[in-house]
């Protein structure tokens, strides 16, 4: 069982920043997968960023050159640092995990409103 605690949402003005963490209660390095999906009300939620057991990153094309995944095995935490925020980009945040074996957990999301 992984527990996964988001922190870090809050409200802040378009063009700012925000960086959310998710602590994770189990060795982020031994999960396949580790990263952020999104729902914004009234939408379906969404892959943000993801990173691999091998550092690899996958994310939306809408956040790219603006969010950065990266992630702290020592803290068992991994990071979305979010630069020039968008009023789009209000969500819940949600941070995600995947095992090798399929197990997947969730966290209990962090909310970002961006206003315009």
């Amino acid at each position: 069982q992984v527990q996964l605690v988001e922190s870090g949402g809050g409200l802040v003005q378009a063009g700012g920043s925000l960086r959310l963490s998710c602590a994770s209660s189990g060795m982020i390095f031994s999960l396949n997968f580790i990263g952020w999906y999104r729902q914004a009300p009234g939408k379906q939620r969404e892959l943000v960023a993801i990173i691999a057991r091998d550092g690899s990153i996958n994310s939306a094309a809408s956040v790219k050159g603006r969010f950065t995944i990266s992630r702290d095995n020592a803290k068992n935490t991994v990071y979305l640092q979010m630069n020039s925020l968008k009023f789009e980009d209000t969500a819940v945040y949600y941070c995600h995990a995947k095992t090798d074996f399929g197990a997947e957990y969730w966290g209990q999301g962090t909310q970002v409103t961006v206003s315009s």
